[in-house]
């Protein structure tokens, strides 16, 4: 793997964890909104991430022959909502609140957001990590020749 393949590979990560963050962030501003544009509760969104694919001509035939096994870093396959049930709270004075007196809300559990913000912190910090050694290493590199 080159300089700027390891470079290309961490910048991906870091725009795919910041994406994360963005999403979490917006999970959490919205884990009360009891109605949305639609008419129902807010749905939690999740990033949804794959590999890469080859897209040179030297990758590609790497991976033709087997031969490759470094990745080619991340890339955002879409963002999805999360299809489970809202949650379900007896409030027969809320405006939204149905027949039977309980309101549906969101299928945000903050908690869960807050673990998965700090687990996308981690993996952004890893990234930078992983950029900062390899400016690190091409400069050792480039004091070799004095």
């Amino acid at each position: 793997m080159g300089f700027f393949n390891s470079i290309n590979v961490s910048a991906s990560g870091l725009t795919a964890e910041r994406l994360r963050m963005d999403l979490i962030s917006e999970n959490i501003a919205n884990a009360n909104v009891t109605r949305t544009a639609s008419g129902t509760p807010y749905r939690r969104k999740v990033a949804v991430f794959r590999a890469q694919e080859a897209n040179s001509f030297e990758q590609m035939l790497n991976s033709a022959s087997g031969t490759s096994t470094v990745g080619n870093g991340v890339e955002i396959a879409g963002i999805v909502e999360d299809q489970s049930a809202f949650k379900k709270e007896y409030n027969p004075n809320h405006p939204d609140a149905d027949e039977n007196g309980y309101v549906n809300l969101p299928n945000v559990e903050v908690v869960n957001e807050m673990i998965n913000l700090i687990s996308a912190s981690r993996a952004y910090e890893a990234n930078i990590t992983a950029v900062n050694t390899t400016k690190t290493m091409a400069m050792k590199a480039l004091e070799i020749g004095k």
